[in-house]
C-alpha cells in the first residue's frame, strides 16, 4: 500500500513538472553562424537564452545555429511573418525588402568601434529602427562588427587592387563600390564564402572579423586586409524579435527579454575590438599575409564610394540622403 502511494506521488510529481515545463513559452532563435565554436553572435544569443531561463518568468529560448532552422537570407521574412521568433541578422541581408538597411553597411560610414557605439544612440539609428519596426520586428541588442578584405590573388588596399578580381561583398553599397573599382561581384551570404573560394567562384571577399575566423577563411586566402585604424567595412548585425512574438508575451517576460538583450549587448561591446585582434592572430598563425589600408587608401575608396554607392543610395532610397547625413553627423 505504501509502495503504491509512493509510486502515485512520484507520478503526480512528474505530471506537475511536465505541466510546469509545458507552461513555458518557447521562443525559437535562428542564425547562420556556427554554434559552439566561439562566434560572438552565437554567444550573444546563447547568453540571452541563459539570462531568460534564470529570470524564471515562464519563458525559454531555443537556439538553432548554423542555418539549421532557416537559411541566412530567409530569416528576415520568417521573422516578420511570425514563423521565427528571434534572429541574429546582418541587417543588410534584408535590404532587398527595405533598401534603407543598406545604410547599415555603407563604406566608411562607421570608422571604428567607439564611433559605432556613438551611432547606437543617434538619430540615424532611430530612423533605422523605425523601418525595422514598420517591417515587423524589434531590436533587442545592437551589434556592429568590423571587417576587412581577403584574397587568394593579391592584397586588397587601394581601389586599383581589386581590378579583375571576383569578390563577394555583403550588400548593394559595397557591391556597387567594388564594381566601380573594377571587380566582378558574386553575391552570397558569409556562410557560403568558403565554398565559393574553394570552387574558384571567388578570388576574395569582404566580411566581418568574426566570420573570417569562424568560417575558417584563412584556409583559402593568401592575404588579409585587417580593419586597423582605417576600417572601411562595418556591418550592423542586431538581435531581433518578431513583433508578433513580442506582443504575445506578458510584461514580465518582455522585461526579462529587454534585460537579456542589454546583457548581450554589453557582452558584445566588451568583445568587439578583440574580434579584430583575434582574426589577425589566427591568420598570421596560419601563414596568411596581413596588411592594413593607409589613410590614402581609405580616402581613395571613399571617393569611389561617394561617386557610386552613396550617390545611388541618396537618389533611389526614400530618405536616403537624410540617412547618410544623420550618420555622418555622428562624430
Amino acid at each position: 500500500m505504501q509502495r503504491k502511494y509512493l509510486l502515485t506521488a512520484a507520478a503526480l510529481g512528474l505530471a506537475i513538472a511536465a505541466s510546469h515545463a509545458s507552461a513555458n513559452t518557447v521562443l525559437r532563435a535562428s542564425h547562420q553562424f556556427p554554434g559552439g565554436k566561439g562566434d560572438v553572435r552565437d554567444e550573444m544569443v546563447q547568453l540571452m537564452a541563459k539570462h531568460v531561463a534564470d529570470a524564471d518568468v515562464g519563458l525559454e529560448i531555443e537556439v538553432h545555429p548554423g542555418q539549421s532552422l532557416f537559411k541566412a537570407k530567409e530569416q528576415w521574412g520568417a521573422l516578420t511573418r511570425g514563423r521565427l521568433d528571434i534572429t541574429a541578422l546582418p541587417l543588410d541581408y534584408a535590404s532587398g525588402r527595405h533598401p534603407e538597411f543598406s545604410a547599415t553597411l555603407m563604406p566608411g560610414l562607421v570608422r571604428n568601434h567607439e564611433h559605432a557605439q556613438r551611432l547606437n544612440d543617434s538619430e540615424f539609428m532611430d530612423m533605422i529602427k523605425e523601418v525595422i519596426d514598420e517591417g515587423g520586428a524589434k531590436v533587442l541588442s545592437d551589434a556592429w562588427l568590423a571587417g576587412g578584405f581577403a584574397s587568394s590573388e593579391r592584397c586588397i588596399t587601394s581601389p586599383d587592387t581589386v581590378e579583375g578580381q571576383s569578390l563577394r561583398a555583403a550588400g548593394p553599397a559595397f557591391d556597387e563600390m567594388l564594381e566601380t573599382a573594377g571587380a566582378s561581384i558574386a553575391s552570397m551570404p558569409s556562410s557560403e564564402i568558403y565554398t565559393g573560394m574553394q570552387t574558384g567562384v571567388l578570388d576574395g571577399a569582404n566580411t566581418s572579423s568574426g566570420s573570417f575566423v569562424s568560417y575558417r577563411l584563412y584556409e583559402q586566402v593568401e592575404c588579409l586586409t585587417e580593419p586597423g585604424d582605417n576600417a572601411l567595412w562595418f556591418m550592423y548585425e542586431p538581435i531581433l524579435i518578431s513583433n508578433q512574438s513580442w506582443e504575445k508575451l506578458n510584461e514580465e517576460q518582455q522585461q526579462a527579454l529587454i534585460e537579456a538583450g542589454e546583457a548581450a549587448e554589453e557582452y558584445f561591446a566588451g568583445e568587439a575590438a578583440g574580434l579584430d585582434d583575434k582574426m589577425v592572430e589566427v591568420f598570421e598563425e596560419e601563414g596568411v599575409e596581413v596588411v592594413s589600408m593607409s589613410q590614402d587608401d581609405y580616402d581613395a575608396w571613399l571617393e569611389v564610394a561617394k561617386e557610386s554607392s552613396y550617390k545611388t543610395f541618396a537618389e533611389n532610397v526614400e530618405n536616403g540622403q537624410a540617412l547618410i547625413d544623420a550618420a555622418l553627423a555622428v562624430e
